[in-house]
């Protein structure tokens, strides 16, 4: 498995406005959150990826974060978001990693290579120990997270009637 985490770049706007148009047509929740951002402006939306990340402009309540794409070859499989420290809520329900991997290439093994490469970037910025969460019914992800050494929190959380589940790595 050939992939790579990088930094979001102009370069690659067209691969990255496909993943977005075939997430936006699949009707799934958007995750993780940043992808939610439209990128019919890429230098804007390039610009909220850098000011998230300096901590600039973010709103109340919201700490810092880096957003990286996996990619093979050109193609960008899924999108992490690294949460530099943890809020309340982050704390609660979101974690310190958010992923996810678009439609047509998951069940590959890609969500267990997203949140490998995932933390070893969040190791490079100092987070020794990884909340990472996910909805309980969320196989996928239950699995990628064990797989990397998820060691599960006896306590677990609800999110609007959800049940997320709730792990902790060490980087």
């Amino acid at each position: 498995m050939s992939v790579k985490l990088v930094k979001p770049m102009k370069m690659l706007t067209r691969e990255y406005q496909d993943f977005y148009l075939e997430w936006k047509k699949s009707g799934e929740k958007m995750i993780p959150w940043v992808i939610e951002k439209h990128p019919d402006d890429m230098d804007r939306f390039l610009q909220f990826i850098n000011d998230h990340e300096q901590g600039v402009n973010l709103p109340d309540g919201w700490v810092p974060d880096s957003t990286f794409w996996l990619v093979r070859e050109k193609t960008i499989i899924g999108v992490v978001n690294i949460r530099h420290q943890l809020s309340e809520i982050l704390l609660s329900i979101g974690g310190h990693i958010g992923y996810g991997i678009r439609p047509s290439e998951r069940k590959k093994g890609y969500a267990t290579k997203i949140l490998e490469l995932a933390l070893l970037e969040a190791k490079k910025i100092g987070i020794t120990r990884a909340l990472v969460t996910c909805d309980a019914d969320n196989i996928g992800s239950l699995k990628a997270i064990l797989k990397n050494g998820g060691i599960e929190d006896a306590d677990y959380m609800e999110d609007d009637g959800n049940v997320v589940k709730r792990f902790w790595i060490e980087t």
